[in-house]
């Protein structure tokens, strides 16, 4: 099958090796991509381009990857050139595109989420404050690549960071904040049809013990010894299938990867956030161990006949993901550093995020450079893989939490 991925990050890195033995492009892709696909310029934000490339291609099937061009309604063009295409109408998208569309969403559909408040104006940012402090939460909006909210017990950085958001343009939202370990939870969604991936973990914060600000995401692991076993199933059954009937109930049925973000406190799990696409970093762990051929699962959500899947298949164990970042990230990352280790091409260990060639070398292009991968038979086998190859890797003044899944492995986290 000739099949089209668009993005350029560590979770299209991730869906490539999942999709080898077929017929690759990625646009625009990266520079530790070009042993997996053919690797094209494209503009993500332009829908038209997307089509352009894909009729160029002649692609059987088109993954869209980030955030963006869901939005900005790829999909939608896609479907009107006839191109079967794995990701959310621009409609749909709105899950993760608004997030005040997704409270109403969850309101209609009596999924359990945090209280919320949206605030247009500077002068309103005192009284939300204080109905949702002493822990502040507070979300962008818009799209921010996963780095849009802050968690914090200071109502100085709490007022900073609403008043940011407003002066960039976008809505603000204040919410409550939910008790409990968060669980991802990727979602194939076809209709009402709802075909759960293994639950993950994500690390937010840059620096060991979560500290540091939010950043789009320094590491993760699956699946979680810490869930009940009918973990998945409850949300499943309490938020992803409710939700799915909703929008078909409104007109705007989803067709792709739901992400649900849930906090699990003492009533059960509750969302957090709703993303329209694979996450990253849980993809890259995720992912890797998945047996069933992953792009016969995408092309059947494409076409709309999910529901002849059935269960998906997985190996046994358990994979870790550690991020490399560059110096300064996430505030302002430092580019054009050199890079090396003897695993920079092993694809199945070492997935590149922000890379680029220059001189035959490869260099730091972006905040989060490369992701490391681990897989074991204990999730302590699958970290400690992952640090070992990690080590390996030089790159001046870049850096990588030492703690992923730390909690997990001590037995920390409980429900």
């Amino acid at each position: 099958m000739r099949i089209l991925v668009i993005g350029s990050g560590g979770r299209e890195h991730a869906l490539l090796n999942a999709m080898q033995g077929h017929d690759l492009t990625v646009a625009p892709g990266n520079a530790g991509m070009t042993r997996l696909a053919t690797v094209r310029p494209v503009d993500v934000a332009s829908p038209q381009a997307i089509v352009d490339l894909a009729r160029e291609t002649n692609a059987e099937l088109v993954v869209i990857g980030p955030e963006v061009p869901l939005v900005a309604g790829a999909a939608d063009a896609l479907i009107e050139a006839g191109v079967p295409v794995f990701g959310p109408t621009k409609a749909a998208a709105q899950l993760e595109g608004s997030k005040a569309f997704a409270k109403d969403v969850m309101a209609a559909a009596g999924v359990p989420t945090a209280s919320a408040t949206r605030v247009e104006k500077l002068v309103d940012i005192a009284s939300a404050l204080d109905e949702y402090g002493p822990r502040y939460v507070v979300k962008d909006d818009g799209l921010a690549g996963g780095k849009g909210v802050v968690v914090t017990e200071d109502r100085a950085e709490a007022k900073a960071h609403a008043e940011a958001v407003l002066e960039a343009g976008n809505p603000v939202l204040f919410e409550s904040f939910l008790e409990g370990p968060e669980v991802s939870l990727f979602c194939l969604v076809d209709g009402e049809t709802v075909v759960p991936l293994l639950p993950a973990q994500d690390h937010k914060r840059a620096y060991d013990n979560d500290e540091g600000p939010n950043t789009g995401g320094m590491g993760a692991y699956a699946p979680l010894p810490w869930l009940p076993e009918d973990g998945v199933a409850t949300i499943v059954d309490v938020i992803a299938r409710p939700v799915a009937e909703e929008m078909v109930r409104r007109g705007t049925p989803y067709q792709g990867l739901l992400y649900v973000g849930a906090a699990w406190g003492p009533d059960g799990p509750a969302v957090v956030e709703f993303n329209a696409r694979f996450g990253d970093p849980e993809t890259q762990a995720v992912l890797s161990l998945l047996e069933t051929p992953l792009a016969d699962v995408l092309l059947a959500v494409a076409e709309g006949h999910l529901d002849e899947v059935g269960e998906l298949q997985w190996r046994d164990g358990f994979a870790a993901m550690v991020v490399l970042a560059a110096e300064g990230y996430p505030q302002a990352a430092k580019t054009g550093g050199v890079i090396t280790g003897e695993a920079l091409d092993d694809p199945t260990k070492v997935l590149h995020a922000g890379t680029a060639l220059e001189d035959g070398e490869y260099v730091a292009a972006g905040g989060r450079v490369l992701g490391v991968v681990g897989q074991g038979a204990t999730l302590e086998d699958a970290v400690a893989e992952a640090y070992q190859v990690i080590a390996g890797i030089e790159l001046p003044g870049s850096f990588y939490r030492k703690d992923i899944a730390r909690p997990a492995i001590e037995g920390a986290i409980s429900l």
